[in-house]
């Protein structure tokens, strides 16, 4: 039986998986997570008032930035060329938090789900970096992969 872990050769060595022989084929990923904050932490970002500014709008172009860069920060990934990748976040003043969900869109032989987790991870953290001079208690939770569709494998969707 070989290794169900892939990044991993016959001798046990990490290496990037060979996908030479894969089709390309449009792959898509959506990731969400959230991260939950003190009411008036939430107020702040809402109002547009926070004093580093437009927190929304930097945490969006964080998380771009993030899935673009991901092979740079998740040692085994390849570089993919990404075609599209959607940042969404939905407040819930009730629950005073925040989700972000990103959407990553490939043509390609390998999946984005990494693209796509990674760009919700940094979205959460830069919220997290922009308001934790008012809220140092804030805290990330069900940071995970929502679907992923394209490649051998099909379609795949959380239960």
């Amino acid at each position: 039986m070989s290794n169900p872990l892939t990044h991993f050769d016959a001798h046990g060595q990490a290496h990037m998986v060979d996908v030479a022989e894969k089709g390309e084929t449009r792959r898509i990923a959506r990731a969400t997570g959230t991260v939950f904050m003190q009411p008036a932490t939430l107020a702040l970002i809402e109002s547009g008032d926070a004093k580093k500014g437009d927190v929304l709008g930097v945490a969006r172009i964080a998380a771009i930035q993030a899935a673009k860069r991901t092979p740079d920060l998740i040692p085994l990934c390849h570089p993919i060329a990404l075609t599209r990748i959607g940042v969404e976040f939905d407040i819930d003043r009730e629950r005073a938090c925040i989700t972000c969900e990103a959407t990553a869109e490939t043509v390609g032989r390998t999946g984005v789900e990494m693209e796509a987790l990674t760009a919700v991870s940094v979205g959460l953290l830069t919220l997290y970096d922009m308001c934790k001079a008012v809220d140092r208690g804030m805290r990330f939770e069900a940071i995970r992969l929502l679907e992923k569709a394209g490649g051998k494998s099909g379609h795949w969707q959380a239960p």
